[in-house]
């Protein structure tokens, strides 16, 4: 399995299988749920009792990506993972995974040297049933990537957390780190149909400036788009994922949409560590 660190606060140590869970020479020593995942989560990770994505959020993305609506960004992104790899087993580290959807498309060939974390229970649950074969965490990788210094040889953040200081410690010489984003046109047929107005806002260029100053240089930019057509459960599931905080007059007009196409769009990159 990926090789990880213990999380409890000023510990390097490594964690080893033991007892059923994971333990470190700390003394030290987190369980694996039945569901098949480790809880990394220390006290000061929890700011609510139900931290990350809302469980309708992450149902509704579960059903998104089961109907292949991320099947052509996935087949975007192969060439990427396939020129990443090394000798030997690569190590990657899934940056909020959510329920787990990427990792196994992406990496079925390498579930030892997998390891997805999210701070949403619910999500990770399903993610370590969908693949017991990966290496599923929850846990706050906003504060911490349990992972020692420079032992990672791809870090993953589709659509998920960037915690750049982090991901420059972990990230080992000569590794990769690949972002993807919404892009500009992403659902924007029901951006215009739910808020009146489609904004359009490009965030991979602030991606790019974020990763730089953690010593990374963007190697390639692709900007992935695709038109579908959503029928209604389809666009519930959507604007689920996307307006969760949603006002009154908001869930009404969602409430009044049909059939529609749309347009899917990411900005997908790719950087290198260059200091």
């Amino acid at each position: 399995m990926f090789q990880l660190r213990c999380t409890v606060r000023n510990c390097p140590a490594v964690l080893n299988l033991q007892d059923g869970g994971l333990s470190c020479s700390g003394g030290h020593h987190f369980d694996r749920a039945r569901e098949g995942y480790f809880s990394l989560l220390q006290p000061q990770d929890r700011k609510s009792k139900n931290p990350g994505d809302a469980e309708t959020a992450v149902l509704a993305r579960h059903r998104w990506l089961a109907r292949g609506h991320a099947a052509g960004l996935i087949e975007t992104l192969r060439p990427w993972i396939v020129d990443s790899a090394k000798t030997g087993l690569p190590r990657t580290l899934d940056l909020g995974c959510g329920e787990g959807s990427f990792g196994p498309a992406l990496f079925a060939d390498e579930p030892s040297g997998y390891c997805g974390i999210d701070l949403s229970r619910r999500a990770i649950k399903l993610a370590a049933r969908g693949w017991p074969a990966g290496t599923w965490v929850l846990g706050n990788a906003d504060r911490f990537l349990p992972a020692v210094d420079r032992s990672v040889d791809r870090v993953i953040s589709l659509f998920g957390r960037r915690p750049v200081a982090e991901i420059g410690r972990v990230l080992a010489d000569g590794g990769v780190c690949i972002v993807a984003v919404p892009g500009e046109e992403d659902l924007i047929e029901l951006r215009e149909q739910v808020q009146l107005i489609g904004r359009r806002r490009s965030r991979w260029e602030m991606v790019v400036d974020e990763m730089a100053e953690v010593g990374f240089q963007c190697v390639e930019h692709v900007n992935w788009n695709q038109r579908v057509e959503l029928d209604p459960a389809a666009i519930a599931d959507a604007l689920a994922m996307t307006y969760r905080a949603a006002r009154h007059s908001q869930h009404a007009r969602m409430e009044s949409l049909e059939t529609m196409q749309v347009t899917l769009a990411a900005d997908l990159i790719q950087f290198r560590r260059v200091r």
